[in-house]
This record gives C-alpha cells, structure tokens and sequence, in this order.
C-alpha cells in the first residue's frame, strides 16, 4: 500500500487509550503472528501485557490517514524507571551486571513492531528519529534490550547465531550473559555461509548491527513466547557514522 508519510505521528502514549492501543497491536504482533504467550496475555480483548507495562514509556507510531491508529510502538525503560520497577525487564533473561556497574545512563528497549502493513518502509525510522530525541533529552549512553529469533529450534539458526557470536560479539565491559545459557558458537566462524547467515537475522537484529550494535553472550530460549532472544547492546560513545547521524539528528 502506499503510505503518506507526511501523515506519520510519533510521540509518547499518553494515557491508557494509547496503552491498550499499543497493547492491541502487540497482540497482533507476538502472539497471533509469532504464536507467543504470557500471564498476563488477555485473548479475549486481543492485548499482549505484562506487569512491566506500567513502568514503561511506551512510544507509539500513528498513522493520520487511518485515524490516527497505532501502527509501530517501542518500550523504553530508563535506569530510574528500572529502580521503581526492581529490575529490568531483560533481567529474567540475562545478567546485566556490567551494565548495572557501569555507572552509565541506561536506557532498555523492548516489544518494538510494526503493523504488517508498515515493515519495509521508512517507518521504523521514523521510531528511530524519536528515539534519537529521547535519548539526548535523558542523556542515555547506552541503550540494550533483547530482540528476538521465530522459533526455538536452535539448530536451525545456527549459522546466524554463530555470526553474530564470532563478528558482533560485545567487549568485556559490556558482555552481559544469558541467565539459561544457550551457546551461540555453534559452527565454527570459517564454517559459515556469511552471505546465508545474515539473511537468515531479522531485519530489526540487522538494523542495530549496521548501527553499531553488539550482542550479549549467549542466546536465551524462551518458550513462552516462541523465540530465541540475543540481548542487543549499543553504547553510544562507540556508535558509527550512520548511528551518530540517527541518534544526534544533527546535533553539534
């Protein structure tokens, strides 16, 4: 279809209309596309939730040519909201200890979609854009967050995990480590059909590499929600040209 992109809003939800419509969308995403689950997950009114929902900023994409429907959202939870909430939401997954001793701003990304209708345009970079602006304003320095593989079945994306494990591998400092270890260097690096792997790595996964991204080691299974998770760390002292270009929007 072809999108008006003059019509594209991005701000923060605003109140629980905003939420739920964020929520729905999730639903749509999580767990009708990708056959994901939870506690808190409500069939009956389609919304993908959780008890992190209320800690969370949730910044949402709307669309003004169908009404100002929510078309994209992103979860953001700063290192302040993280201390209300008693951790972070990836904590569950991976120990995120050397981030916690940082002493650096930290900003955790999450449940980030867009409606079908919407992937393969510019419209995650349109959240990226916002991003970028809430990032300076709450001088974050470096954001994380897990992003997900379809499936559980590792050995069917060996070859993309090893990639990432042998190219993408995150330094010392920042190499937090899955809590349920599921090794990611499964083929040896000269073993692997690069050009193969990296089709086989989402389009979101790939986006945050060519921004410089780093993964965490080791991968998590989540059966609950059908993936296999990568936690995704990007500082931004190290990002690239193209990065700083998204994430400064021209700033001197």
């Amino acid at each position: 279809m072809a999108l008006d992109e003059t019509k594209f809003t991005v701000r923060l939800a605003r109140d629980e209309a905003d939420l739920v419509a964020a929520q729905r969308l999730r639903y749509e995403v999580f767990v009708e596309e990708l056959g994901g689950s939870g506690a808190m997950v409500d069939h009956e009114a389609r919304l993908e939730r959780d008890r992190f929902d209320p800690f969370f900023d949730h910044l949402i994409l709307t669309d003004g040519c169908r009404d100002d429907a929510v078309v994209g959202v992103y979860r953001l939870l700063r290192d302040d909201q993280a201390r209300a909430a008693r951790q972070f939401y990836s904590e569950d997954e991976y120990d995120l200890a050397p981030l916690r001793t940082s002493g650096r701003r930290l900003l955790e990304l999450g449940r980030s979609c867009l409606h079908a209708d919407y992937r393969g345009g510019t419209a995650m970079m349109h959240l990226w854009a916002a991003l970028a602006d809430y990032v300076a304003e709450h001088g974050i320095e470096i954001l994380f967050g897990t992003a997900s593989f379809h499936g559980t079945d590792v050995r069917r994306i060996a070859e993309p995990l090893s990639l990432l494990h042998h190219r993408h591998l995150a330094p010392e400092p920042l190499r937090v480590r899955s809590r349920r270890f599921q090794r990611m260097d499964l083929i040896p690096e000269p073993e692997i059909d690069r050009r193969a792997a990296m089709r086989d790595v989402p389009a979101l996964i790939k986006g945050y590499l060519r921004l410089g991204g780093m993964v965490g080691e080791g991968a998590f299974v989540d059966h609950d929600f059908n993936t296999t998770d990568i936690c995704l760390i990007m500082d931004t002292a190290r990002l690239n040209a193209k990065a700083a270009g998204v994430y400064t929007r021209g700033r001197a």
